[in-house]
């Protein structure tokens, strides 16, 4: 029992979603030992959801392992490829088999806003009722901590990140020398708007989502089919953008979105498949509703401050241009519509 108590201390003292995945993963090794312990989550939309792994670790491994969150999704299976996963994330139910000569035992590792994903443990013989009971009593404790971890972390409406984890998460992506970063913005500000930085290679973005005219709505509608909106607008940047794309709202009708990896071209692509498919959509008692973009390539020494402020900047060129558009930092500079502050210390002009 001391054993166990010990891990659960160490599973609740992280607040990384990674990190406690890996720890759960190796408290049931050390307490199991398992032929096998893996997490798997779905990932996608509909149809196309795909298994990805997000700790293994088997009995000959030192440490867990994993899918990278930034691997292409037609790498992954399919969640038709695992039926027995398949079953137990939609019964949301633990199933046991016999597989490959292993006893195969999965459990359902729900929350309280999505089915989760699949705890595998892979055993020479099946688990005891005693076992069994002790797996299911500290999944309890993991799913309670992921739901605290929720409601710290998500917008109670939308369930899209918040902004209070957005710092984090932008520290974390914009690596200091990582390739994906412009180590010269003025370098940054004539070039990578244009076609050579289009060819070049993959990036970290940052975009500012502003609702047009959201106010006008809630006037109109009433708050309540404001939220709605909010809620709909959530549900189509998820659609819109890869499962390991950061989603945050930072409050009122403002969203953010963090990627890396891709160019130019293609950032301003998922930024319009976004646009695109709100100008498209339509809203119940509302009808018709567009969003203006801004973004901008990260650059190395940025800080989540200054990367937003650019990407804010576009947005509000957007927004006089007649709105319902995409606007790239970059590429405004190119065309003398802004001017780079990092480069002049002043006010950018019209």
């Amino acid at each position: 029992m001391p054993e166990v108590i010990d891990h659960l201390a160490e599973l609740t003292g992280f607040r990384d979603r990674d990190v406690v995945d890996v720890t759960l993963v190796g408290a049931f090794r050390d307490l199991l030992q398992p032929e096998c312990v893996a997490i798997y989550r779905p990932v996608g939309e509909g149809g196309g959801q795909r298994w990805l792994t997000r700790a293994r670790q088997r009995a000959i491994d030192s440490a867990a392992s994993a899918d990278s969150i930034w691997t292409n999704m037609d790498d992954l299976p399919a969640l038709a490829a695992l039926p027995l996963h398949q079953r137990c994330l939609q019964q949301q139910a633990a199933v046991k088999a016999e597989d490959d000569g292993q006893a195969l035992s999965l459990f359902p590792l729900a929350t309280e806003r999505d089915a989760g994903g699949v705890l595998e443990l892979r055993t020479r013989e099946p688990l005891t009722p005693e076992q069994t009971r002790l797996v299911s009593s500290m999944l309890r404790v993991y799913r309670n901590f992921q739901g605290l971890l929720d409601y710290s972390e998500r917008d109670t409406l939308t369930g899209l990140l918040n902004r209070t984890t957005f710092d984090g998460s932008f520290l974390r992506l914009a690596v200091p020398g990582a390739p994906a970063l412009v180590a010269d913005p003025a370098a940054a500000a004539a070039d990578d708007g244009d076609a050579r930085r289009a060819a070049g290679p993959e990036g970290a973005w940052l975009g500012v989502v502003d609702i047009d005219h959201f106010k006008s709505v809630n006037d109109t509608h009433g708050h309540l089919i404001g939220d709605e909106v909010l809620l709909l607008i959530a549900r189509l940047m998820r659609s819109s953008f890869r499962f390991h794309d950061l989603l945050y709202r930072f409050g009122g009708e403002e969203f953010v979105v963090l990627m890396r990896g891709g160019n130019a071209v293609q950032a301003v692509a998922a930024f319009e498949r976004l646009r695109t498919n709100v100008a498209s959509y339509a809203f119940p008692r509302v009808g018709r509703i567009t969003v203006s973009v801004g973004f901008t390539a990260l650059r190395a020494g940025d800080s989540p401050a200054a990367a937003f402020e650019r990407a804010d900047r576009a947005v509000y060129v957007a927004k006089q241009s007649g709105r319902n558009q995409v606007a790239h930092h970059a590429e405004l500079i190119a065309r003398g519509v802004l001017v780079d502050q990092a480069r002049t210390g002043d006010m950018e002009l019209f």
